[in-house]
């Protein structure tokens, strides 16, 4: 409707009126005259479109916008038009190092250049465009990437990564059968997409073979061109005589020759690794390298090359044309070329690449094999290139199935649909196996009638893990299925109820299958079987749940049935569950298997010997039978029921199946004891791990052998003997299990304590070199030499070497075994010592028990000959020498705080001078806990002999506070160091002196001025100190001084008497006060003594003086009242009048 409604909503043929039935108008209506298309509408669709494909800006853009942009457009958008181009070009530059500029056109013709950078196709959805609705609608964009050497990338991506699965999905979602696809050509369209998508893989997957082109003398070219033009057939007549003589001409001829000679060579001589890349690009080597010889072939045929061959004959040149004609290989590589094509043309490889369903691809694997089994006998293609080509199919083969597999979602689809699926999967795997039988047995009789060198013919199939996974998943579907019938709410247990246990058993279920359905469960890769064993996990964890319930359920019917009829039809409800492990009465469950396991019976033997024992109680029970009912019981119709059901009980305990299957499962794999000693395996979480090449398998088989040997079984004799290649390595097997799993338990533990390594790496080093040694050794010597050490005739006949090695492997682990559980418990402990020396009170005493429990074990160390232990103590004593810094300087610290606190009422308490008496000597006061604290010390201002002096001087304060620091810094660095080379009993090394005995040297390991910031504490406390007591020894002239010859200094000066009066006053301060000592934190100034003595002199010499001042005073103002009453006198005598008659001038 699209389609028709277009035209009219553009105003296009519509008639003047309605048209009857007799083709008369019965009116007419006027014509609509076309809407143009707006070039304006598309331009701005392209601004929109352009810039983020591009990624480029709208300036950008510019020239796509030319004069001739409205024309393009409105062809496009009219009937004519159907597709337009927008091409990105990449302009040329001279400079390479310029940046890349681009341009832009719009164009209706494509074209390919390697300059195009991008193409975008533009196409139109209907006839027209109408700029009334939105263009979004009515185009397609497609994106054609450029830029590459050839665009099969982009052709092949485009194809399988968008218009295949698009064209799938729309099959897919119509829902049509298969009979109507057929009807409407839909597996047609689908092999030739499959096949387009083939060539244009197989076009990226050609192995490039050089073209050669045989470049010839311009003088020979024009000379056969001339003959070619008068007819007649070129020879060398026709060059000139004195050309063929002249030796420059023949020697330019000659190295002509020899660079055809290395050119064709180049490609002889190619070769490629067919084992690398598919076999379609093996396929296509050989049928390209035969086109390319082919091409060479031609050249050499040509009247040019036979010039000049000729020419050199001509010139004796023999040397150059025998060449031409022996060294190229051209004829040898021709002819094993055609031999091997008849292999490769017509190989039916795409049959199998283009399939689109599991019918196809089984018939291409018939193809395939049955081409190579005919064309090998023709074919000399070799064997050893044959069997990695059929790997390479194999490879093919495998993805091939996972892409039609796949996008059937097996999971999804109903088990009808998934049985079928999976049915014809594994009937192709069958095809594929019968044939490739086929294809070992003519290999070998191919091999052997060419007498080719003799190596084996084993295929490695690339599908055999899908193979695995597609045969357990259509086991483990089957299983769900008869869970899923069984809970179902109208079938099965729907009687029982839905729900036993408290939980709704079918949605248990449905949840448990969900989780499978988020999994790829054809993902047979490392990440992918993880992910699946995980998925299973999960999933039978859920199951399990209502697995129980089921079966409490039964067995509770089972219980409260009355007869044999009622546990019959109990049966008959829950049969289908039988299948299932837990519903099965089977041996490895029943408490028989772990009562074999605790006497060392293996499975099968296990199983046959508990599957008789029920076959004679069976027995024991119908003899009961027989002596109750009589002879002929079974003649009767109960008995023949009973009979009956015996014998086919009977059959069921037939063994001989079990049997047979061991024997089958034994044939099938490849079991023995060969290979080497070790083998390296890799982890999961990564790294890699030593491990004993020997399978835990055949300790079971010799075992198997032994019990089936005593039942009577006949075993064939291969088993037989790898049983006993089994029971003679066992014993050496297992210690060689039991030593290497104590190597790696060991090396975790060195691991995960890592300060020991260096102590135990001589015996690590020693493991690593058995293990080295035993590297070469394989277990087939074992079992070839263990006869001569069995027959040994004296005791002390010597073991053979290689179980001499198991014996000194054991030796050596045991005692790397040993010595590092011992070091690890001495290194938890010294570890312990080291981290209380952070911790500890201190002082010396706690310090050297530290460092003497840590010397201890070194000495235990040293005595015990671990090795580089000189290494290990230097870089223990470098811990415990950062943790010694950090408490000294911590304690530099604490000294700076405790000298810089000013003194409170508290340690004026302590340093109340109640007996007055100072201390000779400060001592350090350590608190019980530790704490470290310093002692106020006490110096006396005393006056003796009217001399005034401190009482100790200030200096013997300076010298106690530093020896009080270099107390408290001596605890530690007067410690002794550890030392890897001494020994409890004194023993001392000659010649070995020790430079550094203590830590003293710490002190020199302050990166800041730590150390020094407590000795400029004390000189300032020293100075402070100093300005004080030089006040009171001020008060020392007033002893000394005169009187008179203070009253002479003075002189009759009252300001100068006045000063001195106001500094005495000032100065009474210092002692006239109620305090008896003045406090600096450490250190206590008393001057009580002199105190009382400075206050009487200096009241004495304040009243000397003040009286001395009053008379001087006094006599001051008398000799003033005298001046100011001699003045009066004056003044009074003096006459105004004078005064006031004399002229006044201003």
């Amino acid at each position: 409707m699209a389609a028709l409604d277009g035209p009219l909503t553009n105003g296009l043929s519509r008639t003047n009126g309605p048209i009857n039935g007799n083709g008369d108008l019965h009116h007419s209506v006027p014509t609509e005259s076309p809407i143009p298309f707006d070039p304006a509408v598309f331009r701005s669709y392209l601004l929109q479109l352009l810039p983020p494909i591009f990624g480029a800006s709208p300036e950008d853009l510019d020239s796509i916008f030319d004069d001739d942009f409205e024309e393009r457009v409105s062809r496009f958008a009219g009937e004519g038009g159907g597709v337009v181009y927008v091409v990105k070009k990449k302009d040329d530059h001279e400079s390479e190092d310029a940046p890349p500029t681009y341009s832009y056109k719009l164009t209706t013709t494509l074209t390919y250049d390697p300059s195009h950078v991008t193409t975008i196709a533009i196409i139109k959805r209907g006839p027209m465009l109408d700029s009334t609705s939105p263009l979004a609608t009515q185009l397609h964009i497609m994106n054609l990437f450029g830029s590459d050497d050839t665009p099969y990338e982009s052709l092949h991506a485009l194809i399988s990564c968008a218009m295949k699965p698009y064209f799938e999905a729309f099959v897919g979602a119509r829902g049509g059968g298969k009979d109507g696809d057929s009807k409407m050509g839909i597996p047609v369209t689908k092999k030739k997409f499959a096949e387009l998508e083939l060539s244009l893989l197989h076009l990226q997957q050609n192995v490039e073979i050089p073209e050669t082109h045989l470049v010839v003398h311009p003088a020979i070219q024009r000379a056969v061109e001339q003959a070619r033009q008068s007819g007649q057939r070129p020879s060398i007549s026709d060059l000139p005589s004195n050309l063929l003589n002249d030796s420059s001409f023949l020697n330019t001829l000659q190295n002509q020759v020899n660079q055809w000679i290395k050119s064709i060579q180049t490609v002889t001589r190619l070769n490629r690794d067919v084992s690398s890349g598919t076999a379609s690009q093996e396929i296509n080597f050989w049928l390209s390298l035969e086109r390319a010889l082919e091409g060479i072939d031609a050249q050499l045929r040509s009247d040019e090359v036979n010039m000049v061959i000729d020419c050199l004959r001509h010139a004796k040149r023999f040397h150059a044309t025998v060449s031409f004609l022996a060294d190229t290989g051209l004829s040898d590589a021709m002819e094993t070329v055609r031999k091997y094509n008849q292999l490769m043309k017509d190989f039916p490889l795409n049959e199998l690449l283009s399939a689109t369903d599991l019918e196809k691809i089984q018939e291409a694997v018939v193809l395939i094999f049955g081409h190579i089994n005919r064309k090998l006998k023709l074919s000399p293609y070799p064997i050893r290139r044959a069997l990695p080509l059929v790997e390479a199919i194999s490879r093919d083969f495998n993805e091939q199935l996972l892409r039609v597999l796949t996008s059937h979602r097996l999971l999804y689809t109903p088990y009808d649909t998934f049985e079928r699926l999976l049915s014809q999967t594994m009937a192709i795997f069958r095809t594929w196996d019968d044939h490739m039988k086929e294809f070992t047995n003519i290999a070998r009789e191919v091999q052997r009638k060419r007498g080719e060198k003799f190596i084996p013919i084993k295929v490695v199939p690339a599908h055999a893990k899908l193979q695995d996974r597609i045969r357990y998943l259509r086991d483990w579907r089957k299983q769900h299925e008869q869970l899923a019938v069984m809970t179902a709410p109208t079938k099965g247990l729907g009687g029982v109820g839905s729900e036993i246990g408290g939980i709704d058993m079918e949605a248990e279920v449905k949840e448990a299958y969900e989780v499978m359905k988020r999994i790829d469960v054809l993902d047979v890769s490392m990440e992918g079987s993880e992910i699946w064993a995980a998925a299973e996990n999960a999933y039978n964890e859920r199951v399990a749940r209502v697995e129980n319930q089921i079966i409490a359920r039964l067995r509770d019917r089972l219980g409260t049935a009355r007869n044999a009829n009622e546990m019959f039809r109990v049966f008959s409800k829950f049969n289908a569950l039988f299948v299932r492990p837990k519903f099965k009465t089977q041996y490895r469950f029943s408490e028989a298997y772990h009562m074999s396991q605790m006497r060392d019976l293996p499975p099968i033997s296990g199983a046959i010997i508990w599957a008789r024992q029920i076959e004679r109680q069976l027995q024991t029970y119908m003899k009961r039978v027989e002596d109750v009912l009589g002879k002929g019981w079974e003649l009767y119709a109960e008995g023949q029921k009973l009979q009956s059901e015996s014998s086919a009980f009977r059959k069921k305990l037939d063994v001989r199946p079990v049997y047979d299957a061991w024997l089958h499962d034994i044939a099938r794999r490849d079991m023995g004891v060969g290979g080497r000693l070790f083998e390296i395996v890799r982890l999961r979480g990564g790294g890699y791990q030593l491990a004993v090449n020997f399978d835990p398998q055949i300790i079971t088989l010799f075992k198997e052998v032994r019990n089936l040997l005593w039942q009577n079984f006949q075993v064939p004799h291969a088993i037989t003997n790898m049983a006993k290649d089994a029971k003679r390595v066992y014993p050496h097997a297992v210690s060689l299990m039991e030593t290497v799993r104590t190597y790696g338990q060991t090396l975790d533990l060195v691991e995960n304590n890592k300060g020991i390594e260096w102590l135990v790496a001589e015996y690590r080093n020693e493991a690593q070199r058995m293990v080295t040694r035993g590297m070469n050794i394989r277990w087939d010597h074992f079992v070839s030499q263990y006869e001569t050490g069995r027959y040994a005739m004296s005791e002390g006949a010597r073991d053979n070497r290689h179980i001499q090695f198991v014996r000194e492997f054991a030796s050596v682990v045991s005692i790397l075994q040993d010595k590092t559980n011992s070091v690890i418990d001495l290194y938890k402990d010294l570890l312990r010592s080291v981290e209380e020396l952070s911790t500890c009170p201190y002082t010396p005493e706690a310090f050297r028990e530290l460092l003497g429990k840590i010397q201890a074990a070194i000495d235990r160390l040293n005595l015990e000959g671990y090795a580089n232990l000189d290494h290990w103590v230097a870089e223990l004593d470098k811990r415990i020498e950062g943790i010694l810094l950090q408490r000294v300087t911590h304690v530099i610290q604490l000294f700076c705080s405790e000298f810089e606190r000013t003194d409170d009422h508290d340690r004026r308490e302590a340093a109340s001078l109640t007996s007055k008496r100072r201390d000779k000597r400060a001592k350090n006061d350590k608190s019980s806990d530790g704490t470290l604290a310093l002692t106020p010390i006490v110096h006396e201002i005393r006056i003796q002999n009217q001399v005034i002096f401190l009482d100790p001087p200030i200096e013997h304060a300076r010298a106690v506070w530093i020896h009080q620091l270099h107390e408290w810094l001596g605890t530690v660095c007067r410690l002794r160091r550890i030392q890897s080379s001494r020994y409890e009993i004194g023993l001392q090394m000659q010649g070995h002196t020790v430079t550094d005995l203590t830590y003293t040297s710490l002190l020199t390991k302050f990166e800041d001025d730590t150390l020094a910031k407590p000795f400029a504490l004390i000189e300032q406390k020293v100075q402070s100190l100093k300005d004080y007591v030089a006040k009171w020894l001020q008060f020392q002239s007033l002893w000394d001084l005169e009187a008179e010859y203070v009253f002479n200094r003075l002189g009759d000066s009252l300001a100068h008497w006045q000063q001195l009066l106001t500094e005495i006053k000032k100065a009474r301060s210092t002692f006239d006060t109620s305090e008896t000592q003045k406090s600096f934190g450490v250190c206590v100034i008393d001057y009580e003594q002199v105190q009382a003595r400075v206050n009487a002199k200096y009241d004495a010499w304040q009243r000397d003086i003040l009286s001395r001042f009053g008379v001087k005073l006094g006599n001051a103002m008398k000799e003033m009242h005298a001046a100011i009453l001699k003045a009066r006198n004056d003044l009074e005598h003096h006459s105004i009048e004078g005064l006031v008659g004399a002229p006044r001038r201003f």
